[in-house]
């Protein structure tokens, strides 16, 4: 016989419903022993540790329900902001866009495509997708490890995926004209970081 999968539970709550979307899941409780029965919280989390935020509790069903669904659909309009900021084409880099992770040997200093299936879906798009590896055990070819190392074109944010997230390096015929940009200004960068360093040693 299988065990039971372990539910979810917050002080007491069991977390009947939730719904992931921008940088928040909106969640729905429930505690029927409880004077307030019903719950509605935000939760985050990262690599390091998370959190309840902003919980309402109460004993009316369909008012909580309604802030379930209040809240959702705030974080809906706060993607759609999002996405309109975005200065660049939201296309899609699929498949046949890269080259197999077989053929792409180290991939320090190169362009690689996050797989769509590893994003959730409001940010399956090139803005979320193209990162620059920096580094890490999984960015040498046959390393035991999987961590790489990553800065995302797009908003210059670092990170960290592992090397099964990655659909491949993109072709250059494919890859858009901004990304090549973003990875000339990396590599820019870098260059005068390791001069600024000789120098001091230098001195």
């Amino acid at each position: 016989m299988q065990d039971k999968e372990e539910k979810r539970m917050v002080e007491g709550y069991e977390i009947t419903q939730g719904i992931r979307i921008g940088d928040k899941e909106v969640v729905f409780g429930v505690n029927e022993k409880a004077d307030m029965p019903y719950l509605c919280s935000f939760y985050s989390s990262n690599a390091i540790m998370e959190s309840y935020d902003d919980s309402m509790i109460g004993d009316d069903y369909v008012e909580i329900l309604e802030l379930f669904a209040d809240r959702i659909k705030a974080q809906c309009i706060k993607v759609r902001e999002e996405q309109a900021k975005v200065t660049v084409p939201r296309k899609k880099i699929t498949a046949d866009m890269c080259n197999s992770l077989s053929q792409c040997g180290d991939m320090t200093g190169k362009i690689m495509a996050i797989r769509a299936e590893a994003l959730r879906s409001e940010y399956r798009s090139a803005e979320h997708q193209l990162v620059y590896v920096t580094g890490g055990n999984g960015a040498r070819q046959q390393s035991f490890g999987t961590a790489c190392y990553c800065i995302t074109l797009y908003s210059g944010e670092h990170g960290r995926w592992e090397r099964y997230d990655f659909q491949g390096e993109v072709k250059p015929e494919c890859l858009p004209r901004w990304a090549k940009e973003k990875k000339v200004e990396i590599e820019q960068r870098k260059t005068q970081r390791q001069t600024q360093k000789t120098d001091r040693e230098v001195r």
